[in-house]
This record gives structure tokens, C-alpha cells and sequence, in this order.
């Protein structure tokens, strides 16, 4: 009987690790994610600007 629930446990510990393991993944999946959109936002609103014809879409910053 020990050694079933030594097994089990054991199991139990694997389970706990993949699930973490998996956690993880989606919050790395995430934040890519976000910062995707992000990125794909500011090329979006650089276009839309382009194409109305403005020229002063994307302002040269200076430091003072």
C-alpha cells in the first residue's frame, strides 16, 4: 500500500509541474500576444495617416 501511494503521489507532483509548466506557456503566449498588437496599432495608425496624405506622420523626437 506504501508503494501505491508513493506512485500516486509521485503523479500527483507531475501533474502539478505540467500544469505550471503549461500556465507558463500561456502567459508568455500572452504577452507576445499583446505586444503584437501593440506594435501592429502604431503601423496601422502610421498608414492610415500616410494615406490621407499628411506628410508629419512620424515626428522626429529631440532631446533638449
Amino acid at each position: 500500500m506504501d508503494v501505491k501511494k508513493r506512485e500516486s503521489q509521485a503523479e500527483q507532483e507531475g501533474r502539478v509541474t505540467s500544469s505550471l509548466a503549461g500556465l507558463a506557456f500561456v502567459l508568455v503566449l500572452v504577452i507576445v500576444g499583446l505586444l503584437l498588437v501593440r506594435v501592429l496599432k502604431k503601423q496601422s495608425e502610421l498608414e492610415d495617416c500616410l494615406m490621407s496624405g499628411r506628410t508629419n506622420c512620424a515626428p522626429i523626437e529631440t532631446t533638449r
